[in-house]
């Protein structure tokens, strides 16, 4: 089986590019983010002549995340228990959409756009801290309860946690991302038993998923390594091999971010 995750900054915008990529990738699982639009407002059709399933968490035209399956999807689930709520000190606190998870041949997938932060000093950035926590909380409770699950917590992590994964350590001085307290948060999901296995099979210092749209970054690879996945140990087991695709970064349309793909055993 083939799951990838992807960044894709508007899925309205680049839908013929998702599809695109499914068929020449053989991607079987797709996990989505920022697709930026309403359940109502997805571009399903396309995907389900294709052959896929279409699981949607969508609100407004801020984050989403979706799952496209052809192996099935099952269960879906907007959010997780516990998620933390945000809003704007004018509105309702609510649980945005950032979360969505679904059985997909046999595993259990969670795409995943982690909060940006902002600031440090932002009450974001301390929101984005027990985001971190609270989906730890319930990760590590999913192993414990079935010590033998295949979970897969995949998506736009929004952390840096090694210095070389970003293009300049001195350009991101007092920013989020690299400092301690989101690195330790990211970290904690190894102690509750899960293996990032994109590092694991991509161990290459400088090997970027995210590239900004401003001062030509993309060709000056001025770019960082924020899209992750976390496998359980029955999942990073099946885990034989895992791709970077630089190449969707390139063209005409193309999201900031590119495609991580795992390849897994039978």
């Amino acid at each position: 089986m083939r799951l990838a995750t992807w960044n894709i900054n508007s899925i309205r915008s680049r839908a013929d590019r998702v599809l695109a990529f499914l068929e020449r990738s053989g991607t079987d699982v797709l996990a989505l983010q920022e697709t930026k639009c309403k359940d109502e407002q997805f571009p399903r059709a396309g995907f389900e002549a294709a052959g896929y399933e279409v699981a949607t968490f969508g609100l407004s035209q801020w984050n989403g995340v979706a799952i496209v399956s052809r192996v099935g999807l099952a269960d879906v689930e907007q959010g997780f228990a516990g998620q933390p709520t945000f809003a704007a000190p004018t509105l309702e606190p609510v649980v945005e959409a950032r979360a969505i998870g679904a059985t997909c041949g046999g595993v259990r997938v969670w795409s995943l756009y982690v909060p940006h932060g902002r600031a440090v000093e932002d009450p974001h950035f301390a929101y984005k801290l027990e985001w971190l926590a609270q989906l730890k909380a319930q990760a590590e409770g999913w192993l414990t309860g079935d010590p033998a699950a295949q979970i897969a917590l995949v998506g736009d992590w929004n952390v840096a946690p090694k210095d070389t994964d970003v293009w300049d350590l001195a350009a991101f001085a007092g920013l989020t991302h690299i400092t301690p307290a989101e690195r330790a948060a990211f970290a904690a999901f190894a102690a509750a038993g899960y293996t990032e296995v994109t590092r694991e099979h991509v161990p290459e210092d400088r090997k970027y998923t995210y590239w900004d749209y401003q001062q030509l970054r993309f060709p000056r690879n001025e770019g960082m390594r924020i899209d992750f996945a976390y496998a359980s140990p029955a999942l990073a087991a099946r885990t034989t091999g895992v791709e970077i695709d630089r190449n969707e970064r390139k063209g005409k349309g193309a999201s900031d971010h590119v495609p991580v793909i795992l390849d897994l055993a039978d």
